[in-house]
């Protein structure tokens, strides 16, 4: 590769862009080579080890780790690191990531600027074993922020044994992924599930008395974990002068303000649009690496595949469907904890909620994806068919979209040896996790048929 290609971050984004490009150089802030942010919960949980999010990266890329960037030089075309070491450029590509914000709340940080030893983020692997191993010393914990983060920590939280309360300063769950019916089933499964939800109240200081609540209550606590508030990261590039609003203001070539930068990944903002979520990143990522290869690409906004990746909690959110402009088609059963809302423009649709029940996701994401046209019985009858049968994957198409993060269809995981094989060479499972059941019933069905390996 003739073009020198420095990537500042190693996070999910920037791994994608290694595999998709390799001989990229990589400046990593933490210590750990690029691993899956999405299955953190599922470290602390206890159902993956540290070493099963490990995302490939090609030998050929050169990988720093512990290389912190401090400044860019856009005349001279270098990057700073924290040493006062140079690393220089031809096309630069900031995949920085987001950063939590401390929500206002007395008593989170000491007098010396240490946070309260009680209090925990969760947004990075070294977060998540300072976490893990505070569990064992607690009874009880208090989770701020009630989004999908939040979510996913409060319930390994409870699954490992702690008493969980889930303070959500907004009027029901997830407010900015679904409305206030599926939020609310959402908290009766929560709470079926042993967890305690306050919503409406926000948490405004910490003493030797607990988390207290604008709302007069105070909930003692051994530990409070942080997972609401998070920002693009976008100092970097303010200081080297780039356009910069919500996030890094980048072009239909995922080009910034400099021609010779490129942001992809939660720092980007293309229009109005922040995503920060794993699919849109990748897919940045990949048209990317077509771009800086030669092709003529051009990005204009990501769709938005959500997915709730927690023990005994099934959420899907495509799209965005508190917003989203059409009819809608809306069925829900608090009894049985499921909630299924489609928004339909034109006979297509735009928009999906589903919470509780995820049997119809594949079809549904395929029409999404195909942006099908629809008769005007067949919304309703997806909300209210049958349930299908459990291997009721195997009838998909061989262009249906099984994994939204990596864009792996039916017909890709069929021509895999194992789940293993569809880990190394599609990437399929190794997002949000959602699909995993799905590409297991395709691999059992060919395994049934006697394909040949």
């Amino acid at each position: 590769m003739s073009e020198r290609i420095v990537v500042v971050g190693a996070g999910m984004a920037a791994g994608r862009l290694a595999q998709e490009l390799p001989g990229v150089t990589l400046l990593g802030d933490e210590w750990h080579p690029p691993y899956n942010r999405i299955l953190l919960s599922a470290v602390l949980e206890g159902t993956h080890s540290p070493e099963a999010l490990a995302l490939a990266t090609p030998d050929r890329a050169d990988l720093r780790l512990g290389a912190r960037v401090v400044e860019i030089h856009c005349e001279e075309r270098e990057v700073e690191l924290a040493d006062r070491s140079r690393v220089p450029y031809d096309r630069l590509v900031l995949a920085t990531g987001s950063i939590p914000t401390l929500p206002p709340i007395r008593g989170l940080v000491r007098m010396d600027g240490r946070l309260h030893e009680k209090v925990h983020a969760f947004r990075t692997l070294d977060d998540c074993r300072r976490l893990s191993a505070a569990v064992p010393h607690a009874r009880n914990a208090v989770v701020v922020g009630g989004g999908l983060l939040g979510l996913q920590v409060a319930r390994a939280l409870s699954v490992r044994g702690l008493a969980t309360e889930v303070v959500e300063g907004g009027e029901h769950l997830l407010r900015s992924q679904v409305g206030p019916r599926a939020g609310a089933i959402l908290a009766r499964d929560l709470e079926r599930l042993g967890t305690t939800i306050y919503t409406g109240a926000r948490a405004v200081r910490l003493d030797d008395r607990g988390l207290r609540l604008d709302n007069g209550y105070t909930l003692e606590t051994d530990l409070v974990v942080l997972t609401a508030g998070g920002r693009p990261s976008t100092a970097l590039a303010r200081r080297a002068g780039l356009d910069v609003r919500r996030g890094i203001v980048v072009d239909h070539h995922l080009r910034t303000s400099d021609a010779h930068i490129h942001a992809i990944g939660d720092c980007a903002q293309r229009g109005a649009q922040v995503t920060g979520f794993v699919p849109p990143a990748w897919e940045q990522a990949g048209l990317l690496a077509r771009h800086l290869g030669g092709e003529d690409i051009a990005y204009d906004g990501a769709r938005t595949v959500a997915r709730l990746r927690a023990t005994d909690l099934d959420v899907a959110v495509l799209g965005d469907p508190e917003r989203a402009e059409g009819q809608v088609v809306e069925v829900s059963n608090p009894i049985a904890g499921s909630h299924r809302k489609l928004v339909v423009r034109d006979g297509v649709i735009v928009a999906a909620t589903l919470v509780g029940d995820l049997s119809r996701i594949g079809l549904i994401t395929q029409h999404y994806d195909r942006a099908t046209v629809l008769g005007p019985h067949e919304p309703g009858d997806l909300l209210m068919g049958d349930r299908p049968a459990a291997a009721g994957t195997v009838s998909l198409p061989d262009d249906a979209e099984v994994c939204a993060c990596a864009g792996v269809t039916a017909g890709r995981i069929r021509a895999c040896s194992s789940l293993e094989d569809v880990r190394s060479s599609t990437r399929a499972t190794t997002g949000c996790g959602g699909c995993a059941d799905a590409v297991r019933s395709l691999l059992a069905a060919r395994s049934l048929e006697g394909t040949p390996s």
